[in-house]
């Protein structure tokens, strides 16, 4: 019997409808996509509730089942509840679902064939108290630190006790940090440093320059008069300075400099008066720089700027927030190592910039972006922390290099926005928004690579939770207190 045929009527006879078939019922037409099924008013295979016929073994006895759904059903599952990575790298957390560990580190996964992540660079963000500080002193510098040819620069910006949080995790390992201040009794930085030339040029360093400029002024962009002013300087600064380092105030003499410049004879004199004029206030501003952070920028580079611990700590939690000393230590420091790096091959590098937005959020966003490639060639693993990311621009270079990341770690954002941001940047299902507004201290969203995102509770050791508790000051003057 096939299709909408009626059934023969020998099967009516009495002895014989007990066995008879089902009759056939014509297909359902299938709902939409969707339109999700309850499972309680749907029809099923008619039930044979016969008990004499199902001791006989004609049929399995009939019960009534429970309704359920797929998503349901995914827990009796073992491969899907199973642990949402792998175990190489360093063991990060643990899985809320599953209760499995979480696993993970961007360098391997970078390195692993195939590749897990097309970037080694990692996003950590979240309110202040969440916990990304305590997860990023854990999992991107300690535990990293662990794996043969590895080791981990940190600018370091958080004060604890006058000096950075870092600090003693730094001497744990043998090597003071890298101070920091606007006076003269911290470290120099060079801005002219032979070792940021070996790195990525002239060209590279007048893109320093230009950036650091730009900062001093409060990330108002040069013109091209301006721009081509400040060029102009700066290789006849490399090209006039013999015996030693050039440093900054080699600069500013050549800033406005034109008449004797044999590139510039041709052009007219109102042209060479209107590069004279963007000479002079480039000028102005690096003086003004000067002025206000000599004892920073002043000079040949320290000979205590190196990388030859496992943990090298800058230390900038004594420069002020509220000028552009942070981010230009940033910027220069930056630089700095990717020219160091290309001598010293071999190693695996991460690189933790707290208070991570100076970076991505403003103009040395455009350094970051332009030696993307230069970076993981020197095995650099780039580490951005910050509060928020919803200020930068869309069309930005630190958009860029945000949207480039492929780790990311994302702890409580209690604002609605941020949150929402959060889920759209870096492709979160829908409902993932109102999961980062509501996870605990010490819970974060975790997605690398293609992945789906997972919920994950960061878990420390005994060790870990004494050397990463940031909140030392609050605690000191609450014992004071009592």
């Amino acid at each position: 019997m096939t299709g909408n045929q009626t059934p023969s009527r020998i099967w009516s006879l009495p002895g014989l409808r007990g066995i008879a078939p089902p009759a056939t019922v014509p297909p359902a037409e299938s709902p939409p996509d969707d339109v999700e099924i309850s499972p309680w008013p749907t029809k099923g295979t008619r039930l044979r509730t016969r008990s004499r016929a199902a001791r006989a073994g004609f049929y399995a006895p009939s019960l009534i089942g429970a309704p359920t759904t797929t998503r349901q059903a995914e827990i009796l599952n073992t491969a899907i509840i199973g642990p949402p990575t792998g175990t190489r790298g360093v063991v990060s957390g643990r899985d809320i679902l599953s209760r499995t560990p979480i696993a993970h580190d961007p360098v391997t996964a970078y390195n692993s064939i195939p590749r897990e992540v097309s970037s080694p660079n990692v996003i950590i963000m979240g309110d202040v108290g969440a916990g990304k500080s305590t997860h990023t002193k854990a999992n991107q510098v300690l535990r990293p630190l662990l794996l043969k040819n590895r080791r981990c620069v940190v600018f370091d910006k958080k004060d604890q006790g006058g000096e950075g949080e870092y600090s003693g995790v730094a001497r744990h390992y043998g090597y003071e940090p890298i101070r920091f201040t606007a006076d003269s009794s911290g470290t120099k930085l060079n801005l002219l440093d032979p070792v940021i030339m070996r790195g990525t040029g002239i060209k590279g360093q007048g893109r320093l320059l230009n950036i650091v400029t730009r900062l001093a002024r409060g990330d108002h962009a040069l013109n091209e008069w301006e721009e081509e002013a400040l060029r102009a300087a700066l290789r006849r600064t490399v090209d006039g300075t013999t015996g030693r380092a050039p440093v900054l105030a080699d600069v500013l003499p050549n800033l406005g400099r034109i008449a004797d410049d044999r590139d510039y004879i041709a052009l007219s004199s109102a042209a060479r008066d209107e590069l004279h004029r963007a000479g002079l206030s480039v000028r102005w501003t690096l003086n003004g720089l000067l002025d206000e952070y000599g004892g920073l920028l002043d000079g040949e580079t320290s000979s205590t700027v190196d990388l030859r611990g496992k943990l090298t700590a800058f230390d900038i939690s004594q420069l002020r927030d509220d000028g552009p000393a942070v981010p230009v230590v940033m910027a220069i420091g930056n630089m700095w190592m990717l020219g160091r790096l290309r001598d010293e091959r071999g190693y695996a590098t991460t690189v933790v910039y707290e208070e991570g937005w100076h970076m991505v959020g403003g103009p040395s966003a455009q350094l970051i972006k332009a030696n993307q490639k230069l970076s993981r060639g020197l095995g650099i693993s780039n580490v951005f922390v910050m509060h928020k990311g919803s200020d930068i621009p869309r069309d930005s270079a630190g958009m860029a290099v945000i949207q480039e990341a492929q780790t990311v770690c994302i702890y409580r954002q209690s604002r609605p926005e941020d949150a929402l941001w959060c889920q759209r940047t870096f492709g979160l299902a829908p409902e993932t928004a109102q999961t980062i507004e509501r996870l605990q201290d010490g819970h974060y969203i975790f997605k690398y690579g293609s992945h789906p995102e997972t919920h994950v509770q960061h878990i420390l050791s005994s060790w870990e939770a004494e050397v990463s508790n940031t909140d030392e000051g609050l605690a000191a003057s609450e014992s004071e207190r009592g």
